[in-house]
């Protein structure tokens, strides 16, 4: 059987199990993936050096297909070290055919490749939004291999056209998102669905 992309996927096989799930007959009702943001904030004490801060920014570009913009500090807060328009994170957002190709190496190649991996909390932000928590960016094929000290953690956002979490979720797990089914009462392991 031969790979079919998400894009082509949202357009024919999830959008009509969508209508039959929703009970819509508009196509253009239907819930739909506007954007996907990747953020990764940068630790004064451990990502300091231009070095590292440059390697993060070049493997963000390399798992997304886009150059990160940097994120600089409005004000200074002397717990944190942090200085005014120092650099505190790196931001990319995603949309069209580079969001749909992040979203199929996510789903098929990044989140399978994590450790001890259980599934997705399917926890929704309350307007069909999920975010994903990341802690070592290595999970991703197109990275090589980097030492302890140059892994870093990433967060995913993925954000709908649905106004509801129950719209939201309908989408995701036609798409395919590996959430984790609700334990039982007595079971100590849940499974991926």
């Amino acid at each position: 059987m031969a790979f079919v992309p998400l894009q082509k996927r949202l357009k024919t096989d999830i959008a009509k199990a969508l209508k039959e799930e929703l009970k819509v007959t508009n196509d253009h009702a239907l819930p739909q993936v506007k954007k996907v943001i990747l953020n990764v904030g940068l630790n004064q004490k451990k990502y300091s050096s231009k070095d590292i801060q440059q390697y993060i920014a070049d493997s963000i570009a390399l798992i997304a297909g886009q150059r990160p913009s940097s994120r600089k500090s409005r004000k200074a807060i002397s717990n944190f070290n942090i200085r005014q328009n120092m650099i505190v994170g790196l931001r990319v957002t995603l949309r069209g055919k580079r969001m749909y190709a992040f979203l199929d190496r996510l789903l098929c190649y990044a989140l399978p490749r994590i450790r001890d991996f259980r599934g997705l909390t399917p926890k929704l932000d309350g307007q069909g939004n999920f975010a994903i928590g990341i802690q070592d960016h290595s999970v991703f094929p197109e990275v090589p291999s980097p030492e302890a000290s140059k892994i870093f953690g990433m967060q995913i956002q993925v954000t709908t056209s649905a106004r509801t979490d129950a719209r939201g979720m309908a989408l995701f797990r036609q798409m395919g998102f590996p959430f984790r089914r609700p334990q039982k009462k007595g079971s100590k392991e849940t499974e991926v669905s």
